[in-house]
């Protein structure tokens, strides 16, 4: 009876772990504008990964698309959002039904687009 309520305990610690890390997001600082970042974001999705954009809103500088995992067929839900900040521009990629370094991949993916069309970010200027 012991071990069954130390299986269930771990089963369920388990659940909740899982449960957490996906709903997380992968954080990643820009050193290109926003409207810089919002745009190839938009390129990327669209024209590099052939992804369908059901939602965008330049002013407010999100996307929403479907992304087709290579490991499934079934398309799951993303999101892009880019965010001004003091500092500079931070873009966050969430994935809710798929792993962390599916997130990882997609964040650095565009930021080396964001260098290949871009060039270097100019050097930040510290407030």
């Amino acid at each position: 009876m012991v071990r069954s309520l130390a299986a269930c305990a771990m089963a369920g610690l388990l659940v909740l772990l899982l449960t957490v890390s996906a709903g997380a997001s992968i954080e990643a600082d820009s050193g290109y504008t926003k409207v810089q970042t919002y745009n190839a974001a938009l390129r990327y999705l669209r024209v590099d990964l052939g992804y369908e954009v059901t939602e965008k809103d330049a002013q407010a500088a999100y996307l929403l698309f479907r992304f087709v995992p290579d490991s499934q067929k079934k398309p799951t839900n993303g999101s892009i959002e880019i965010v001004e900040r003091q500092s500079g521009v931070r873009v966050y990629v969430r994935l809710p039904d798929l792993p962390r370094y599916q997130e990882e991949i997609l964040s650095d993916g565009l930021l080396r687009k964001l260098r290949d069309e871009y060039g270097e970010p100019p050097p930040r200027r510290d407030a």
